[in-house]
């Protein structure tokens, strides 16, 4: 085991809530390591759906306060983020069996209003039968609304949010569970074991943030040997893609029978995402997967809508992932506040900060809030900074992915348009870490088949801690949708002898 070493903060969780805690504090130039147990947005923070919204839904819950914060955030994170986040329009199809259109259109209103909102264009009233928005929809739907929200690379969000960190001072440790914390003479000693080395770091840190989503019950009770009179509720989503089945950019979302909302996206340009479901659940939060029902769901919700029938065989992936909600004893998943609460417990002058709940929109809002209750423990600590910052690559001129995208074509104009944008919208402005000085795809080095490069695959090893193939190949970017089975089993090879080198 390594000598312990002294920090402020130590951060249990690389999920998005506290890889964006762990980049709020080391830009108040607080000492920090981030430890997670897998890889960072393993678990529930790359399996949302890929959403920067208000939560148009919530405002049928009374939950004012929270959409208008999210629609807040909204605009902030697409000036921190213009690579990553961009915008979408929704067209939603009224069905006279759910709710009343006054009613939805009062809720857009609201929805539109709410926020301050600059960027992005209103809502506006759609002709189903005439708008071409309308062609793929069932002729017994004839009016529709049309408003506006964001698209999130979650994962790289989470990434993002860690690299700045680090790039701040930040220790950052991946495939590193906490295996004990515990208050000493004032402070917390942490120990950390790598799964894959099997080394042992120790820290001593002034405070301990739990920040583990759906383990952070555990981590209070086994890790910590803490209590807290908070509780969560584990509430299982579920996604599936298909081939997209419409002409356009725009997105749809569909009411079912239940009151829920469905979600229908483009996803990585052929392909589209359709959730999310909302169930209760028990199992093991590190694995969960989708059930029949959950599949029969979201095709009738589908189906229920759209002229093109969608069936089983046109799944070409799914992924199920589980949010740790605060329970505020709504007996309804879908009814259960989406807001976040904070539980801090000072005893024996080792303050430990409990997250319970949260939603990838207000993760910053919500970690600068946190350091705020930490601000008693840390007097001498920067302000609150993180409203104005680009998060990495994000630093492109008016926050114009667009002014940005035509740069890129200049800098790089042997560069296929396809790998252009591929480059361009995960990594931004910090692409040419990736291309360096190369001048034709020679310079890329091997290609694995897609869009992926082996110069790409090596900056990920390098700068945002990549340690397994599934790593590149799903968190970071989603070669794997493309990749056939035998070319992911190449670069499987691969990505293990060159871990085998540095090591």
């Amino acid at each position: 085991m390594t000598q312990s070493q002294d920090v402020d903060l130590f951060v249990i969780g690389g999920g998005i809530n506290g890889a964006g805690i762990a980049r709020d504090a080391a830009g108040r130039g607080l000492s920090v390591v981030l430890c997670e147990k897998d890889d960072l947005a393993e678990g529930t923070s790359s399996r949302s759906g890929k959403l920067v919204h208000g939560g148009l839904r919530y405002l049928e819950y009374y939950e004012f306060r929270l959409v208008r914060e999210a629609l807040i955030e909204r605009e902030v994170l697409m000036n921190a983020a213009p690579h990553i986040i961009w915008p979408l329009r929704f067209v939603l199809p009224h069905s006279p069996d759910d709710r009343p259109a006054w009613l939805v259109r009062l809720g857009l209103f609201l929805y539109d209003h709410l926020g301050g909102r600059k960027k992005l264009p209103g809502t506006r009233t759609l002709n189903l039968r005439r708008d071409p928005e309308g062609a793929p929809i069932l002729d017994r739907y004839t009016r529709g609304f049309e408003y506006s929200d964001c698209w999130v690379d979650d994962a790289r969000l989470v990434v993002l949010n860690a690299v700045d960190a680090a790039e701040r001072g930040a220790t950052v440790l991946t495939r590193s569970p906490c295996v004990s914390a515990r208050r000493e003479d004032g402070a917390w000693t942490c120990v950390t074991r790598d799964s894959l080395t099997g080394e042992e770091r120790s820290y001593r840190a002034r405070v301990v943030v739990n920040a583990a989503g759906p383990w952070v019950s555990d981590v209070i009770q086994r890790v910590a040997g803490a209590n807290s009179s908070r509780n969560v509720r584990l509430v299982k989503g579920s996604h599936i893609i298909v081939p997209k089945f419409w002409e356009g950019p725009n997105s749809y979302l569909v009411q079912n029978h239940d009151k829920r909302v469905i979600f229908i996206n483009p996803y990585e340009g052929d392909k589209a995402l359709i959730g999310t479901t909302d169930v209760p659940y028990e199992g093991d939060a590190a694995d969960p997967e989708i059930s029949d029902d959950e599949i029969e769901y979201l095709l009738a919700a589908v189906n229920r809508y759209f002229k093109e029938k969608l069936r089983r065989e046109d799944i070409l992936e799914t992924f199920s992932g589980v949010r740790a909600l605060f329970d505020d004893g709504q007996g309804n998943p879908s009814a259960v506040t989406r807001d976040y609460v904070f539980d801090l417990e000072e005893r024996d002058g080792a303050p430990l900060l409990n997250v319970f709940g949260g939603k990838i929109t207000t993760f910053r809002e919500l970690s600068e809030h946190g350091l705020q209750k930490l601000a008693h423990v840390f007097p001498k600590m920067g302000g609150d900074w993180t409203h104005d910052a680009p998060l990495p690559g994000g630093d492109m001129e008016a926050a114009d992915y667009d002014l940005f995208r035509e740069r890129l074509k200049a800098d790089y104009p042997w560069m296929p348009r396809e790998l252009r944008q591929h480059y361009g919208r995960l990594y931004g402005t910090r692409t040419a870490l990736i291309a360096g000085g190369a001048t034709g795809l020679e310079g890329l080095g091997r290609h694995f088949g897609g869009q992926l490069y082996e110069a790409e695959a090596r900056y990920l090893m390098v700068h945002e801690w990549a340690r397994r193939p599934e790593d590149v190949l799903w968190r970071r970017t989603k070669h794997r949708l493309d990749l056939s089975a035998a070319e992911q089993a190449a670069f499987a090879d691969w990505f293990a002898a060159q871990a085998q080198e540095a090591a």
